[in-house]
């Protein structure tokens, strides 16, 4: 039997697709990509207008469907609550740090007073502001290739993505700076990729197993039930990270006013993930997180 990966098309999409498919295949699994297009590939309006699970819903109806048997997604795009009909995994985790492509090998620091910044994340523009309100920060939309080449025109001085992204279609060598978490916080699960399969698919569910990271998914999880717990959406100014070292998980997670005027952050360890995660975000609700976000 060949297994089919429903995938959106882009270049990132069908290259970390392909990763799953060749560790399949590497595990005694035949498997083949499928391409779904989504909303989000032919509605360019930000994301936090189209909302949120916009680049997630058409792969998992095609899933219930049965037009495919695994759908591959970036874990951050998933909304938070958790859906019985799918079996979830999370495979060895890709570097969760934001980088910088900006012209001329500048950094963050470097940048010219009044530079343009392109992003649409409201967790990015936040924290960006926070380190230079001077910046002129404008939407981006469209793939990795789309949105550098607005650096290499000239109509932007700078791009933010997700490190993770650049690195799996071997492009991270365009990152002017990669940011610490301590700089700029990145989003929950940003990183991991979520494999998924119908609940009641034995076959499907034994072959992605063999790709389960088990730390991989602890520190994913940790930081989505933050996001769960403040009742925000991937597209809110919310930010986590997460470390495992033996059994004791270090997360951070933060919220912050878009402003950049305002921002909370909080710190913890523990070794169950849901327990950190609702005990951070206990923490940043009694602190004001709610007020912050609306700013």
């Amino acid at each position: 039997m060949t297994l089919k990966i429903g995938t959106r098309g882009s270049t990132l999409a069908t290259t970390q697709s392909g990763h799953v498919r060749d560790a399949l295949a590497a595990n005694g699994f035949d498997a083949e990509l499928h391409i779904v297009t989504t909303a989000g590939d032919v509605n360019m309006a930000p994301v936090e207008r189209i909302g949120v699970g916009v680049f997630t819903q058409a792969l998992r109806e095609s899933l219930v469907a049965g037009e495919c048997d695994i759908a591959v997604h970036s874990f951050k795009d998933l909304p938070t609550a958790p859906d019985e009909r799918f079996h979830l995994i999370v495979p060895v985790r890709a570097d969760a740090r934001e980088a910088l492509i900006a012209r001329d090998g500048l950094t963050l620091a470097t940048l010219p007073e009044g530079a343009k910044v392109g992003t649409s994340a409201p967790r990015r523009i936040s924290q960006l502001r926070a380190h230079r309100p001077d910046l002129e920060i404008l939407p981006l939309r469209g793939n990795i290739d789309t949105r550098m080449g607005k650096v290499t025109s000239g109509e932007l001085d700078a791009v933010v993505l997700a490190y993770a992204g650049l690195s799996r279609v071997e492009q991270g060598f365009r990152a002017t700076e990669v940011f610490s978490p301590e700089v700029i916080l990145p989003a929950p699960a940003q990183g991991a990729l979520a494999i998924e399969c119908r609940a009641d698919d034995a076959e499907a569910r034994r072959a992605i197993d063999s790709l389960i990271d088990a730390a991989a998914y602890t520190c994913a999880i940790a930081e989505r039930i933050v996001l769960n717990r403040l009742e925000a959406g991937c597209t809110a100014p919310v930010a986590a990270h997460s470390t495992l070292d033996g059994d004791t998980i270090t997360l951070t997670a933060g919220v912050f006013a878009l402003d950049g005027s305002a921002q909370l952050k909080h710190s913890a360890t523990g070794t169950d993930p849901v327990e950190l995660g609702e005990r951070i975000a206990r923490l940043l609700i009694e602190e004001g997180a709610a007020e912050i976000m609306a700013r």
